[in-house]
C-alpha cells in the first residue's frame, strides 16, 4: 500500500483531482491535512471518503503532533496542493525526497516567500511576460527552492489578465500534477517491492 498525505489549506481543486486520479487503484490510499479549518478541500475530501486532519500551527512546528501522525498513518508521500506554510526541516528529514509541491509559475523566477496564488500571476502579468507555466518540485527547508522534477510553459496573450492566466495555470496543474505524483507513486512501488524481495531472501 502506498500512502499519500495531501496537505492544502483552500479550495482543494487540485487535491481532489489527485484523488480522484488513483480512485480506482486499491493500493493508494489518501489522507487530507489542513491548517484552515474553515478550507473547502475539507468538504472535497469528504465528499470522496478521504479521512480529513485540521492542525493549529503549534502542532506543525512545536509540539510535533502532526508529524507523529504521519509517522503513525505510514505515510509514504506527502503532497502539497496549496499549502500556504512554510515546511519545517524535521518533516524534510523524516520524508527526503517524498514531499513534492507544485508551484503556478516557471521557478526559479516568481517563487519564495509571499510567491502564491494570484500574487504570482499579478506579477507575471505586471512584468509583462510572454510565458508562465507550473513548476513541481522537491520540498526542502526553504520556499520554493527544491529541486525541480517537471515543467510546462503556457504563452501569455497580450489581453490575458491576472484571472485568465490563473485559469490556463489551473489547467496545467490539474493535467500534469496528477500524472507527475503518479511517477512518483510508481518508484515508491518499486522501491516496496525490493524491500519484501530482500527480507523474503533474508
Amino acid at each position: 500500500m502506498i500512502r499519500i498525505a495531501i496537505f492544502a489549506s483552500g479550495n482543494g481543486s487540485n487535491a481532489a483531482k489527485i484523488i480522484e486520479h488513483f480512485k480506482l487503484q486499491k493500493d493508494v490510499s489518501f489522507v487530507v491535512l489542513s491548517n484552515n479549518p474553515n478550507a473547502f478541500v475539507i468538504e472535497r475530501a469528504k465528499r470522496l471518503g478521504v479521512e480529513v486532519a485540521v492542525f493549529e500551527k503549534d502542532e506543525l512546528y512545536k509540539t510535533g503532533s502532526v508529524l507523529n501522525f504521519l509517522k503513525c498513518k505510514e505515510i509514504d508521500l506527502i503532497v502539497l496542493a496549496g499549502f500556504m506554510w512554510l515546511i519545517p526541516s524535521n518533516f524534510v528529514e523524516n520524508f527526503p525526497d517524498n514531499i513534492v509541491n507544485i508551484h503556478p509559475a516557471l521557478l526559479p523566477k516568481y517563487g519564495g516567500k509571499g510567491m502564491y496564488g494570484d500574487n504570482v500571476h499579478k506579477a507575471v502579468i505586471k512584468n509583462k511576460e510572454s510565458q508562465s507555466g507550473i513548476t513541481i518540485h522537491l520540498v526542502n527547508e526553504n520556499y520554493d527552492e527544491g529541486q525541480i522534477i517537471f515543467q510546462e510553459k503556457v504563452n501569455i496573450d497580450p489581453k490575458d489578465n491576472y484571472e485568465t492566466l490563473a485559469q490556463k495555470i489551473h489547467a496545467l496543474e490539474h493535467l500534469y500534477y496528477p500524472l507527475i505524483i503518479e511517477e512518483l507513486v510508481g518508484n515508491l512501488r518499486k522501491n516496496q517491492n525490493l524491500k519484501e524481495q530482500i527480507s523474503e531472501e533474508e
